[in-house]
């Protein structure tokens, strides 16, 4: 009787355990990009949270539309094309880095970072990336989570 209750248990718990990891993989976390207004907006669980006034890719370089997950999110990201170490207030990238799956890249080549100059915000000025105010990057980096989908329109 033993054998039977505990392999009626076992069996139950192996039938849950895919449920239970696939839940534990995904994130409710969303932010929508529009590239028209540069305006960013974070919502949970399907619910607002805030918008921000973001930079966007300029013409020449424009930020990839579509639907992309952030796959690292990186304290003081050194900027490899500058040679500028993180955390140099000299570094265009900011001090956070919430790396995308854009165009076939594994978040090192586009990303949702900060800025050192701050009247970029609002503009298309960039290579594709998004680009906020420090203190917004701040604020979303400690809330977001890794795996959160952003899309761009």
């Amino acid at each position: 009787m033993k054998k039977l209750l505990l392999s009626a248990l076992l069996s139950l718990g192996f039938l849950t355990l895919p449920f239970a990891s696939a839940e534990a993989a995904t994130t409710k976390d969303q932010l929508i990009v529009d590239t028209q207004l540069n305006k960013m907006d974070y919502y949970q669980d399907g619910k607002f949270i805030k918008s921000f006034t973001v930079a966007t890719g300029k013409a020449a370089t424009p930020t990839p539309k579509g639907t992309f997950q952030i796959v690292n999110k990186i304290k003081n990201r050194p900027y490899y094309t500058g040679k500028i170490k993180g955390g140099d207030p000299r570094n265009p990238l900011g001090d956070r880095w919430l790396g995308l799956n854009m165009a076939g890249t594994y978040g090192t080549t586009y990303a949702i970072h900060g800025t050192n100059n701050n009247q970029a915000i609002g503009k298309w000025t960039t290579l594709g990336c998004i680009r906020m105010y420090n203190n917004d990057i701040h604020w979303l980096f400690e809330r977001v989570q890794q795996q959160a989908t952003v899309t761009v329109k």
